[in-house]
């Protein structure tokens, strides 16, 4: 009798094994943009306007990737396409949403709040200049710490932001690391050579950066590229500064 409960049990066992090594776990899709394919859609805009209002282009875009997780926060996607965590209304449009926030010490609290809606990244990108260059309704020369022309490079305009634009007390280091890890100074100047290649087989993304002297996340960037992946005959754009 013991000996048919042993068998019994032992065979339960090496069931239930068997039943966990060929269950397979759920495949998870990520339908979203990568932070590459973000940049690339508003980069050309930022350089621009950073060109024509004595910013950095880098700062903008790391603030934008900051504070809106890439175009895929509530605020910072459709149909708010609030990128700077801008509060008040835009065009007498806000929405009304929970937000942290930070007493300076690295406390946070939580409070609802209304932010800036926009018809595009482009308009938000152009509200936060003009709040850039002509300050708050106090002091218009608010934030001249950002300027180009005040400053020696991006790390002083991202430490100036720290405690004017944002509460958040390692605000100026969260910026600094994302303009370091996506090359971000790129688009603080102009272009000066741009080029269409044709992918060859056997080509990755790894062998065409190393050809032109480029960076992988700067080719992503400049075509929109959502993964690593390429296919032989697929054209690519690349740039030099």
């Amino acid at each position: 009798m013991i000996t048919i409960v042993v068998i019994c049990i032992s065979f339960y066992m090496v069931t239930q094994l068997l039943n966990t090594t060929d269950r397979e776990e759920p495949v998870v899709i990520d339908n979203g943009p990568s932070v590459e394919e973000f940049i690339g859609e508003i980069a050309e805009t930022a350089r621009d306007l950073g060109a024509d209002n004595d910013l950095y282009a880098s700062v903008m875009i790391a603030q934008a990737i900051l504070e809106s997780e890439h175009g895929q926060s509530g605020l910072g996607s459709a149909p708010n396409y609030n990128l700077f965590g801008m509060k008040g209304s835009y065009q007498n449009d806000s929405v009304t949403l929970e937000t942290s926030e930070d007493d300076g010490s690295g406390n946070l609290s939580t409070i609802m709040a209304a932010f800036r809606k926009y018809p595009s990244y482009e308009a938000s990108m152009q509200d936060y200049v003009k709040l850039m260059r002509n300050g708050v309704s106090w002091n218009k020369d608010f934030y001249a710490g950002v300027f180009k022309s005040n400053t020696k490079v991006y790390t002083d305009a991202t430490a100036f932001l720290t405690g004017s634009y944002a509460t958040d007390s390692s605000y100026s280091e969260k910026l600094n690391a994302l303009i370091a890890k996506y090359d971000l100074q790129q688009y603080d100047t102009p272009v000066k050579d741009k080029k269409t290649i044709t992918v060859a087989d056997g080509d990755s993304l790894m062998k065409i950066a190393e050809v032109y002297n480029v960076k992988v996340t700067s080719i992503k960037q400049w075509n929109q590229l959502r993964s690593d992946r390429l296919e032989a005959g697929q054209q690519l754009n690349i740039y030099h500064y």
